[in-house]
């Protein structure tokens, strides 16, 4: 017994001296934002956190007409890259809070809320091109992992999520556009990607 408890002291002896020596240091000599570190006998080591970097090769294209299609490209995926994410947040928070409602006020909620956002987002998304909103349709896939006619059936039911696809249909658009990253929108993928970590 007296062994164990003097094996378990050392161990705890040994658990601290380790511990001791790997002790944050601030320092505002480290970059701004950054103050983690150890020592490590007697020498000071920073701990930075670096962004991932994404390295394509160039696109060349075959022509001048190719060049102003991909550039419109990285327009419209900077211009809606910003609504998918917030549609992936609002899906997100909405299902949160209405998670432990009753069936009643859930759609009491919903529709007060489909007001709301009809309201503050109608005028700027009018302002898409069909292009933009064909892309947006994309990118909303891309963000939730499903179909923008999923995700309208899910919260608003089948019969709208039917007229919503019917009024895309009209401009040659489809609810149910699946976003392939692998396949036919590689090219988005990699803007997509350049434009979140800000290299273009």
């Amino acid at each position: 017994m007296k062994k164990a408890i003097t094996i378990l002291f050392l161990f705890l002896i040994a658990c601290l001296k380790i511990h001791s020596q790997q002790q944050v240091i601030k320092n505002n000599l480290l970059p701004k934002g950054y103050y983690k570190a150890y020592v490590d006998n007697n020498d000071t080591i920073a701990i930075i956190d670096l962004k991932e970097v994404y390295i394509y090769a160039p696109y060349k294209f075959k022509n001048n007409r190719e060049k102003i299609k991909y550039m419109k490209l990285v327009r419209d995926v900077k211009r809606t890259l910003p609504y998918a994410k917030l549609v992936y947040e609002t899906l997100i928070e909405t299902y949160e809070y209405i998670q432990y409602m009753p069936e009643k006020e859930q759609q009491e909620h919903l529709k007060r809320m489909e007001k709301e956002l009809f309201k503050q987002y109608k005028p700027e998304l009018k302002k898409l091109t069909l292009s933009q909103g064909k892309l947006l349709i994309k990118l909303i896939n891309r963000e939730c992992n499903q179909s923008s006619y999923s995700i309208v059936k899910a919260f608003l039911g089948s019969f709208r999520a039917g007229f919503w696809n019917f009024f895309a249909g009209i401009f040659g658009a489809s609810l149910k556009t699946e976003y392939d990253p692998d396949g036919k929108d590689a090219m988005i993928e990699k803007i997509v990607i350049l434009v979140e970590n800000g290299q273009i």
